[in-house]
């Protein structure tokens, strides 16, 4: 049975930073002093440092015990929401899906965990060979030839294939003239802000009457002077563009590429890849696609693929097999060089790795499928609900996500999706993405329920909607004032959009506040 969503409350405790905690001496754990022989052998650590390398003053650190520390976090953890308190369909575009725990049980184990990346190649062989393994698993998947997950972010990722771009017209000695890649305006901002980055200029074709870019935009952005083109298919609105095999047909025949980025890949995995389509280039999210958790609970990764050719301009190292032994290639004289530290984040593979072969070939499809239906089934509740619109054509099935309009409701009440959005904590279920910038969609609102929520999980987020667009027809202006069950009320958005105001650190943070208390 779907819980009463009227009944929740959130637990809200006025918890100081942990900075702010403590007093001094206070410890929860006492290292345990080195023996007098490993000191002997080892000697003056610190005392070997250069000078410039040495704290001037020990670091402040909070001095609190264990319990302070445990009690700490664990009412942090009751004042936040997610995958593992609630259903989340709320992140857009971000792909929250369920992360098996015992995929993080694997990645903990210490024959992972207490590897270095020094280490010589020949100690280093189980990792090489789950990291070429999924390689392997990853070109099935795609088409593609090669892979890389040395980025450690799908805009990484992306940027990755900027590069790849620049490296592949450099060898030709055409970079000077094919300095222009396109975009679309749905597409994750990366794919316009990566190639600017890797010092392109970027074309942006704009939605038609469809809501994706007609074949006509594409053909007077493109010249003699196309590098690339980097796109999103399905885009953040959910509608897939079914002109995408001739767009890429196009684009190639100017002498461009077509890097296709695939963090929106939830919805086709295991139906649609990117080298049947005729892409060059593509990359995943392994935190989020591929299941290992996305944000703050671990570590991101992409997965970078691409045929045969252009392979000579992957990150290095790259992991090779000899029919023998695994290896890392560091010999790769067109490579674009390192685009993070050593191999990336590996958890994150192994994690990605784990989820794969826990599914096989048929569950990979059957995710898709099971996204797919859960998101037009979701959409099926939501656009009965007063105030909501859905852009476009109504009739055309999206895939994965979608981006809804709560134009009408503003209209009609003068409440606004930033409102709707932040009344949905009151109900247990996270703030909902609204739209990257620049809005396309007037009072836009992107869920994506993933595979992962149960029909109960999605009649549930349907019935909060519907019971929060009834209290702002009947109550506009007591609705916009909630948040009231949820752990924080009502914040200021000016916070967030005055740099003045940002504190990135804690020692930032005391200066703000020591100077914002002296007015």
């Amino acid at each position: 049975m779907t819980r009463d969503i009227a009944k929740y409350r959130a637990a809200k405790w006025n918890e100081p930073l942990i900075m702010e905690q403590g007093s001094p001496g206070e410890r929860g754990v006492i290292p345990i002093e080195a023996e007098d022989e490993i000191q002997r052998k080892v000697g003056d650590v610190a005392g070997s440092l250069p000078k410039k390398a040495r704290r001037a003053d020990l670091p402040k650190l909070p001095e609190v015990s264990q319990m302070q520390v445990l009690r700490h976090y664990v009412r942090l953890s009751q004042m936040t929401l997610g995958m593992d308190v609630t259903p989340d369909a709320s992140s857009g575009t971000c792909t929250m899906k369920y992360s098996p725990k015992v995929n993080e049980e694997l990645a903990r184990m210490h024959h992972i965990r207490e590897l270095h990346p020094l280490q010589d190649e020949e100690t280093l062989q189980g990792l090489l060979e789950l990291m070429y393994r999924f390689n392997r698993i990853m070109c099935a998947i795609s088409g593609l030839d090669e892979f890389s997950f040395q980025p450690g972010s799908g805009a990484q990722g992306i940027y990755t294939n900027a590069c790849i771009i620049r490296g592949y017209h450099e060898s030709k000695g055409q970079i000077k003239q094919r300095n222009e890649v396109i975009s679309t305006a749905f597409s994750h901002p990366a794919d316009e802000a990566t190639p600017h980055v890797a010092g392109f200029k970027v074309i942006t074709l704009m939605p038609g009457e469809r809501g994706y870019p007609e074949l006509e935009s594409l053909k007077a952005a493109l010249s003699s002077r196309t590098a690339g083109f980097m796109v999103t298919n399905p885009e953040d609105t959910g509608l897939f563009n079914p002109h995408m095999g001739e767009m890429v047909r196009l684009v190639k025949q100017a002498g461009g590429l077509c890097a296709y980025d695939q963090a929106n890949a939830n919805g086709i995995l295991g139906i649609s890849r990117a080298a049947d389509v005729g892409f060059d280039m593509c990359q995943f999210n392994l935190h989020k696609t591929f299941s290992a958790p996305h944000g703050a609970v671990g570590l991101g990764c992409a997965a970078v693929g691409v045929r045969k050719d252009l392979a000579r301009f992957l990150p290095k190292p790259v992991v090779t097999f000899d029919g023998k032994k695994y290896h890392l290639d560091y010999d790769r004289p067109e490579s674009i060089g390192k685009i993070r530290s050593f191999m990336g984040n590996v958890q994150t593979v192994l994690k990605s790795y784990a989820w794969v072969m826990a599914l096989g070939a048929d569950g990979i499809r059957s995710v898709a499928e099971t996204a797919v239906l859960n998101n037009n089934y979701l959409a099926s509740k939501v656009t009965k609900i007063k105030g909501v619109e859905l852009p476009w054509d109504p009739k055309v099935r999206r895939l994965e996500q979608i981006r809804y309009s709560w134009a009408k409701l503003l209209h009609d009440t003068g409440v606004t999706t930033t409102d709707m959005s932040h009344n949905l904590v009151a109900y247990g279920l996270q703030q909902y993405m609204q739209s990257h910038e620049p809005r396309l969609v007037d009072e836009p609102m992107t869920l994506e329920p993933s595979e992962s929520l149960s029909l109960d999980d999605l009649d549930e987020y349907a019935a909060a909607l519907k019971t929060m667009s009834d209290q702002a027809y009947k109550d506009p202006e007591t609705f916009k004032g909630g948040p009231y069950n949820g752990a924080v009320n009502n914040h200021d958005d000016a916070q967030f959009n005055d740099p003045k105001r940002w504190a990135m650190t804690y020692r930032a943070y005391q200066r703000k506040r020591d100077a914002a208390a002296k007015k």
